[in-house]
């Protein structure tokens, strides 16, 4: 497993983390829709966690629960879905 470094801000993850998520749903050919029920979201859920905002200016915050079902809907690890670096989130 790759090494996780520390590195850019929270609301830099959410946006990588929303980039991946729709490369892959790209890459399956699915819908945000089909993606956002099989997952148990809402489409504008779903919606929020693409764009990396859960309102304008505030950087979305999945939780582990949303993460893991979106990694099993597209049929991708957690490891594959996260972005490579982890930002520094200690106080």
């Amino acid at each position: 497993m790759p090494r996780r470094t520390p590195q850019g801000s929270w609301p830099d993850f959410a946006r990588e983390l929303g980039r991946s998520l729709e490369h892959h749903r790209h890459a399956r050919g699915l819908s945000q829709e089909a993606v956002a029920y099989a997952a148990g979201l809402s489409r504008y859920t779903y919606q929020k966690f693409e764009r990396g905002e859960s309102m304008p200016g505030t950087p979305a915050n999945p939780s582990l629960r949303n993460v893991m079902a979106l990694a099993q809907v597209l049929e991708v690890t957690i490891e594959e879905l996260l972005p490579q670096h982890w930002p520094d989130l200690r106080a």
